[in-house]
């Protein structure tokens, strides 16, 4: 295994020479640099390959280029070195660039940082020393906050953002296409936003349209490494490939409502290992729970749940079947709407995603036929004078009485949520 001193000249080549980024804009770095102003720390989680080190490494440019020494700039990453302690890379780096970090201002962006064992005494016992002198970014793979102790020992120390994948307004930017005004862009934007349902939001996967490099890229660079490799050494999981066959039953049905005890069953798990499987794979950013819409949050607790993965089959992105590619549309719609809510009644009355907290907004998904009658239930049930239908290319609004539903293409309400569900 390579030492410290030796590794870290190559993780930053902006000591000896020129440093050249290949970064394209992502719309969370603007709520970066407005954490980067403040002396705490700033943490960025997110699934693997979503794009974390590249946004570190961004803050890192923007300081060389608003006058920071190089030589005051650290950046290391723990995912090779995982009984290094942070003490130990920051008392390297003194030694190797002559830099004493009490003195002056530096910045240290520490990447994978979770992979340390008790990294949250460390990052905290650094911040101490040296608070006011240094600025830290650190980045994580899983949640930084899995246990309570975590956030408890960073209380007012540590801000943490999640990097998601790319949205389909940042997809266009990555391809330099444009689309404004909408109206003069639609049939292109249609088609581009089948492309990108096959990326799923992978800055990597951009310029990629094959389906054996898209399954080997996704399934050995972030399925398996979280797998295999960072739930078992966080979590001492003795069965892995049960786990992986939940994921894969969720990864081929986006948005089961899971029975589970059933599912316990035919997985041959007891149900609380199950429960601890899910509650493990939504950690890592590998499964995204939804729950059944409801005004007070005892019952939202209650309810039923929905379960959508991060990644999705790709044969269900790739698939030409009605089935897949509705799959997929109602998938990326919830990724893309960050949705936390659905809704389901006693008479199984269903509304895709709920938006919104104290107004609700309901949302329909529908890559083929256009079916409103949970959507209308729903606003029967909570006064809601409007709802919206996502749809694959179809574009109006049906007036009942005093209520409107507003059918939108889904490339034009994905591309401005804001502005067109509202």
């Amino acid at each position: 295994m390579p030492k410290v001193r030796d590794v870290l000249p190559e993780q930053n080549p902006w000591w000896t020479g020129e440093f050249e980024l290949a970064y394209k804009e992502r719309e969370i770095y603007a709520e970066v640099r407005r954490f980067l102003r403040l002396q705490q720390i700033v943490a960025l989680t997110g699934l693997r390959r979503v794009g974390k080190t590249t946004l570190l490494l961004k803050a890192g440019q923007d300081a060389l280029a608003g006058g920071l020494d190089p030589r005051r700039l650290l950046y290391f990453s723990f995912d090779e070195f995982r009984a290094v302690e942070i003490r130990e890379v920051l008392g390297e780096y003194e030694a190797l660039v002559e830099r004493d970090l009490r003195t002056g201002r530096s910045l240290v962006l520490l990447d994978e940082v979770q992979k340390l064992a008790g990294w949250e005494d460390q990052i905290k016992a650094a911040y101490d020393v040296y608070k006011g002198k240094v600025k830290f970014v650190l980045s994580g793979s899983e949640s930084l906050f899995i246990r309570a102790k975590s956030r408890e020992s960073l209380a007012g120390r540590l801000f943490e953002l999640k990097v998601e994948p790319l949205s389909f307004r940042e997809y266009l930017g990555f391809k330099g296409v444009r689309y404004e005004p909408v109206g003069l862009h639609e049939k292109e934007l249609a088609r581009w936003f089948e492309r990108f349902l096959r990326t799923q939001g992978f800055p990597e996967l951009v310029d990629i349209d094959d389906r054996s490099v898209a399954r080997k890229y996704l399934r050995e660079g972030i399925v398996e490494k979280v797998l295999f490799r960072d739930l078992p050494l966080l979590f001492g999981i003795q069965d892995v490939p049960a786990m992986e066959s939940l994921l894969n039953i969720l990864m081929d049905a986006p948005g089961q409502l899971l029975e589970l005890s059933d599912l316990a069953g035919s997985l041959k798990l007891s149900r609380k290992t199950l429960s601890k499987y899910i509650a493990y794979l939504e950690l890592s950013f590998l499964v995204k729970k939804l729950y059944n819409f409801s005004p007070g949050r005892r019952k939202v607790e209650r309810k039923l749940k929905k379960y959508y993965p991060s990644i999705l089959s790709v044969d269900l992105v790739y698939g030409e079947d009605g089935l897949s590619r509705s799959r997929a549309f109602e998938w990326a719609a919830v990724g893309q709407l960050k949705a936390d809510f659905f809704w389901r009644d006693p008479y199984k009355n269903e509304v895709d995603i709920v938006l919104g907290g104290r107004k609700p907004v309901p949302v329909e998904v529908k890559y083929g036929q256009v079916d409103t009658r949970g959507l209308r239930a729903f606003m029967d049930r909570f006064q809601v004078r409007r709802g919206y239908v996502v749809t694959r290319d179809q574009e109006e609004v049906r007036t009942l009485g005093a209520k409107r539903i507003v059918l939108v293409p889904a490339y034009k309400a994905l591309l401005r949520p804001e502005k067109v569900l509202t």
